[in-house]
């Protein structure tokens, strides 16, 4: 007896969207049976792209909801749609894979949790470096002790000129439809990689700063081909972010993230321990691995010492990172295991950008509150 098909939806289907669905058809336990945008005759295209039929069109993700019967749904819209949808979803019924960042503030992130616990359902967040091996490594070799208690975190990262954007995609830079800039982009990523490496403790307070020099500046795409006053003019969001993060446990993080900035990299990422300390190579532009050999420095019988981690390399047969960020969230669905990214988990690191927002926004440090699920 043939196994019955994971019926998926799509909510959105912008760029973020084609990584989804390329790693959805390399499975033959799906069927893409809807596809909802806002944008009149954006889903149809998105379908004759990648050859998919016997597929409905909807241009209202309730009207889509309302009408399918869908097991899950990929949400790809802009970050600021994040939190109606997924609801929405969640409150129909059906399994939900929202892409990052989880939303745009916090109370929006708590309203989906919310949904999620009253539906008995999976909401999964899209943070597809998780499944990097050498991502993994960095938690187990917490986790294993060697570093002893952890107590200072420095990471972050960024690109010297790299704002998403162009004449025709503003999505990324208008606050309207992004809400966040490099902060949400790429930022939570960053934040990810070290605050699930110790366990997830609750974030405290927060005292941070954004800047916007080189996203308002008209030099800074100047010779990228694209209408430079346009973009400049346009751009509302952060372009640079740092913080001051502190957390539960008596651990702190000086974090910083950049779209564009005067400096090859802000630095690597530290992970100081009582025992031992690791130094996490940066990469050029972040893309959800670590930049080279890992590096854990200690002390033996009065000797500094220092010893490399050789990268791992990724078996090819598990497929690239969103095959397998897919690949666990269809499984999940379909098993009725918990969700591969938890958002409990991901709250948190939502609770630590809305905090940066908000203490740049008074120029002080401000209290973290967790709210209530």
């Amino acid at each position: 007896m043939e196994q019955k098909k994971v019926r998926i939806g799509f909510i959105g289907t912008g760029s973020i969207a084609h990584a989804h669905m390329r790693a959805y058809l390399k499975r033959t336990d799906i069927e893409i049976t809807a596809l909802c945008d806002i944008v009149p005759g954006k889903a149809e295209a998105f379908a004759k792209e990648f050859c998919i039929e016997n597929c409905t069109f909807y241009e209202s993700h309730e009207k889509m909801l309302d009408t399918e019967v869908l097991d899950a749904v990929s949400v790809c819209t802009y970050n600021a749609q994040h939190a109606a949808p997924t609801i929405y979803a969640l409150n129909k019924g059906v399994n939900v894979l929202c892409e990052k960042p989880f939303s745009v503030t916090l109370d929006e992130a708590a309203d989906m949790m919310r949904a999620e616990k009253a539906s008995g359902k999976i909401l999964s967040i899209g943070f597809q470096p998780r499944f990097d091996r050498n991502m993994k490594k960095i938690k187990e070799i917490v986790e294993s002790g060697e570093l002893g208690k952890v107590y200072y975190i420095q990471t972050g990262g960024g690109r010297r000129r790299g704002i998403p954007c162009n004449n025709t995609r503003l999505s990324f830079i208008d606050k309207e439809t992004a809400g966040v800039g490099a902060l949400g982009d790429i930022g939570c990523y960053s934040l990810d990689m070290v605050l699930n490496a110790i366990g997830y403790p609750t974030p405290v307070t927060v005292s941070g700063f954004v800047t916007d020099y080189f996203g308002k500046d008209p030099e800074t795409y100047r010779y990228t081909g694209n209408d430079a006053e346009l973009l400049a003019n346009k751009f509302s969001v952060d372009d640079f972010s740092g913080a001051f993060i502190r957390l539960e446990g008596g651990v702190v993080i000086d974090f910083r993230i950049a779209w564009a900035m005067n400096i090859n990299t802000p630095g690597d990422t530290i992970i100081l321990g009582t025992k031992a300390g690791l130094r996490i190579p940066s990469t050029d532009c972040w893309n959800g691995t670590v930049g080279g050999e890992m590096t854990i420095y200690r002390h033996c019988a009065g000797s500094a010492v220092e010893y490399k981690i050789p990268l791992e390399k990724d078996d090819p047969k598990d497929g690239s990172l969103w095959d397998r960020k897919i690949g666990s969230f269809v499984e999940a669905v379909k098993n009725g295991t918990p969700s591969p990214i938890p958002s409990e988990q991901i709250l948190k690191n939502q609770a630590i950008i809305d905090g940066i927002v908000r203490s740049a926004a008074c120029g002080r440090e401000v209290e973290i509150v967790m709210p209530e699920i």
